[in-house]
């Protein structure tokens, strides 16, 4: 599932990309952004795969808002796609490595040439970060050490059933409890990497054996659910999903 928000100033141009990305079946629309601002704010509560980004908004424009982004660690960044009423711009985008950028108003096989692209990109990024099922396994430190701003908290991994960014912290979810730390995906990740635990997506880490079921979505991908209370549904990307059905096979 690609989590996107856009970020547009104009109701009518946000509302036409609303009804376009709606009718994608691997997409999910997080809450859209009026202002560079708000971006900033929606961007760390929802974590997004990829921003539709608006050149020329109040206050912090779309490119600075996308530059001050693209300084978060490797894996926390999003993708961008710029979109302008005027093809000067696209310059400014491919400086920043956007995907791609889109002309209002919108064309529709554009539309979806920069979805394809966006596609393509999110793939070869989950390969990068997917691990070689043969390092998942089960020996490990018996402890670890998390520290949550104020204490610190000796947690067996096994009691961990996945995490996630936040904001600009790193929810660690227990059976009972979730812990918010200030360390990176990448570095729990590490410290876990002699257990069984997965990046089933760029922004989740999973513990493999408090999966309860597999569930299959869209193009090649999936959703786990989790054995937690709450039954937590956690999406697969292709990459992954083949390394999960290697290991659990």
């Amino acid at each position: 599932m690609i989590r996107a928000i856009i970020a547009e100033d104009e109701k009518v141009t946000r509302d036409e990309l609303i009804y376009v990305l709606q009718k994608e079946e691997d997409v999910y629309l997080c809450p859209s952004a009026e202002t560079g601002e708000q971006l900033l704010e929606l961007f760390f509560e929802y974590k997004p795969d990829v921003v539709f980004l608006d050149v020329h908004m109040p206050g912090i424009s779309g490119v600075e808002a996308a530059k001050r982004l693209t300084e978060l660690n490797e894996g926390e960044r999003p993708l961008f796609i710029f979109t302008t009423a005027y093809d000067d711009y696209a310059i400014q985008a491919f400086e920043i490595e956007a995907v791609d950028y889109l002309l209002k108003p919108y064309d529709h096989a554009r539309f979806h040439q920069s979805m394809e692209r966006l596609r393509n990109q999110l793939r070869k990024s989950d390969i990068r970060e997917s691990p070689n099922p043969s390092s998942l396994k089960s020996s490990g430190p018996s402890k670890l050490l998390i520290d949550d701003g104020e204490k610190t908290i000796v947690l067996h991994p096994d009691m961990i059933y996945y995490a996630v960014p936040f904001k600009r912290m790193l929810e660690i979810h227990t059976e009972d409890n979730v812990i918010m730390s200030r360390m990176t995906l990448q570095e729990l990740e590490k410290k876990l990497s002699g257990y069984t635990f997965l990046r089933t997506h760029r922004s989740y880490l999973v513990n493999l054996d408090h999966i309860q079921e597999i569930t299959p979505w869209f193009n090649g991908t999936s959703n786990i659910t989790l054995k937690d209370k709450d039954r937590t549904s956690i999406p697969v990307s292709r990459a992954s999903r083949k390394i999960l059905f290697d290991f659990l096979e």
